[in-house]
């Protein structure tokens, strides 16, 4: 079943081996506590769309924002601001959000519409926003940075949709020394929700969820209310911290066996770890029982392998969805190693690199249906196809971008389209039945700094994320077309608030998240539909847009 065709578009607005929730940079010695939440909903269920459907139209995408220079005010305030609530057990500012109906407004004049990248506030400004945005929005910080995560498939569910969820991730830290940076394996319960739906017709009807500082309702002020659930438990942020020498520049899970890790090491080592008791533990640690007890900040432990023969360090890493234990890893000298598991529990990884790319190796990503088959991006602005069982060159070699190509993603469930991101802000699209120079499909100019990650959605072939260097963590869906007709409606109605909307947003942009530092990474839950978790200098936020649909995952 297609989304609902008037979907709007949007504009909006890191610690050692415990079983206290570590969370917002707090010390060990506190009490549990639980990951700030925010704003939290649900939704409906339709069939998995394909890129070639018919085109489906929207009139406006969804942003949010974050602010905590901006002092919460109340709605009864003449003045229009970003509420943000407070906490006495963590110090990180929560988030607001923006629904394209309610929108960010500036008073000039009349009301004007807030764009990110675009508009700056003024002296005396400030912002007004709509905390529907969010389905689930919540926030927590490990004690150092993490520059890459994953998130580890679990025994939960293959397709989850109901609130509260639990989650398991793997992140690694970008520590002051190289010895203090660690691997951490974390589980997160109660991640609270509530089911919005697209239902809102009227900007003015979500005035009554402003950003209050008493807007989270308790499980009594929500029981009994149409398409919302929630529950009155925090979220409880519960980890494993397990001794890494050297800051993590990439580290992934094995989708056939989560609990073994990859991690690429500034180092220049690429390791290979077993984080099974880890995950045990958590599994059957009780969440309401984590203590602050006196455990060692790291825990030691050797990774079942070491790879020594990268020329340099790197940030290229990719298990194969199709043969279990296949790794390749790519460095900043332009080499590319294949790894093969061996019976022993080993792995056999050729000292001879994949020749053909001319400078660092930037992402790699395996086919999510032939085995023998990845791809890999590079500074030297070409993507490149390769096959596994020939080293001396790719299959394919295409001139994707005029500068680096940073990341890419390969679509699991359309595995024809490939999805580019570049360090001049742009990313494009391109379909492999007819891969070659500037024969990209689409190509997106919104973003105006280097693209630091791009994923497609596991359940929609159509969606995809993108995070940049401009702290945006966008959402775009590529069947969708500008509908001039519910485009002049919606204009009409913002007219009669004596408001003005921007005309110039691309119709394919769903969602824009604000309020992280420095973006790096950002990855679909494969299992909780429209679920997204980023990282950033400032911490990770787990989010879920309410204008996205839910719909039935990928196997």
């Amino acid at each position: 079943m297609a989304r609902n065709p008037k979907k709007k578009r949007v504009k909006k607005s890191s610690k050692g081996h415990q079983n206290v929730p570590i969370l917002d940079g707090e010390s060990s010695e506190q009490q549990p506590v639980a990951a700030e939440q925010q704003q939290q909903p649900t939704r409906n269920s339709g069939a998995p769309p394909e890129l070639n459907r018919e085109m489906r139209h929207c009139n406006h995408p969804t942003f949010c924002y974050d602010d905590s220079s901006l002092a919460p005010i109340s709605r009864s305030s003449s003045r229009l601001s970003v509420a943000h609530s407070t906490n006495n057990q963590s110090d990180f500012t929560s988030i607001s959000a923006i629904y394209f109906d309610v929108i960010f407004w500036l008073l000039r004049g009349g009301k004007q519409v807030w764009v990110p990248g675009v508009d700056n506030l003024e002296d005396g400004e400030e912002l007004q926003f709509d905390p529907t945005a969010y389905d689930c929005l919540h926030a927590f910080r490990l004690q150092w940075p993490c520059l890459s995560f994953d998130i580890a498939r679990d025994a939960l569910g293959v397709l989850r949709n109901d609130f509260p969820h639990t989650m398991f991730c793997v992140a690694g830290t970008q520590a002051d020394l190289g010895p203090n940076n660690s691997i951490v394996v974390a589980k997160l319960s109660n991640v609270t929700g509530v089911r919005r739906g697209l239902k809102l017709a009227n900007p003015m009807d979500a005035d009554e969820h402003d950003g209050s500082d008493d807007d989270s309702s308790s499980d009594e002020e929500d029981d009994g209310k149409e398409g919302r659930t929630t529950s009155s438990k925090v979220p409880v942020l519960q980890a494993r911290m397990i001794a890494h020498q050297g800051g993590v520049n990439r580290i992934r899970a094995m989708p056939q066996q989560p609990h073994i890790v990859a991690t690429w090491a500034d180092t220049g080592y690429v390791q290979v770890w077993d984080m099974l008791s880890h995950v045990r533990a958590l599994s059957t640690e009780n969440p309401s029982e984590a203590t602050a007890a006196a455990t060692p900040s790291l825990l030691r432990q050797a990774p079942l392998h070491i790879f020594t023969g990268h020329k340099d360090e790197g940030f290229a890493l990719d298990w194969s969805p199709v043969n279990p234990g296949r790794l390749v890893t790519g460095d900043c000298k332009s080499g590319i190693h294949l790894w093969e598991p061996t019976t022993s529990g080993k792995w056999n990884v050729d000292r001879a690199p994949f020749k053909g790319h001319t400078a660092s190796v930037e992402d790699l990503q395996w086919s999510p249906t032939e085995g023998e088959v990845f791809a890999s991006c590079s500074v030297d602005g070409t993507l490149r196809i390769w096959d596994a069982r020939t080293r001396s060159q790719p299959a394919i070699s295409v001139k994707a971008h005029d500068a680096d190509v940073n990341v890419i993603s390969w679509n699991r469930v359309a595995s024809c389209m490939v999805a580019s991101g570049c360090d001049d802000g742009t990313f494009r699209i391109w379909d492999l039945r007819s891969f070659k120079e500037d024969s990209f499909v689409a190509h997106f100019n919104y973003h105006k700094a280097p693209i630091t990650s791009i994923e497609w959605s596991p359940h929609e072939a159509s969606t995809v994320a993108v995070t940049c260097a401009d702290n945006q963590l966008t959402i775009w869906d590529l069947s969708l077309e500008r509908d001039e007709e519910e485009e002049a409606e919606y204009q009409a109605r913002l007219k009669q608030q004596q408001a003005e909307a921007p005309t110039d947003l691309p119709p394919q942009l769903l969602f824009v998240h604000l309020g992280q530092k420095d973006i790096k990474e950002a990855h679909w839950h494969p299992q909780i539909q429209g679920l997204l978790v980023s990282t950033a200098a400032d911490g990770f936020n787990i989010i879920r847009p309410s204008n996205l649909e839910n719909l039935p995952a990928a196997v």
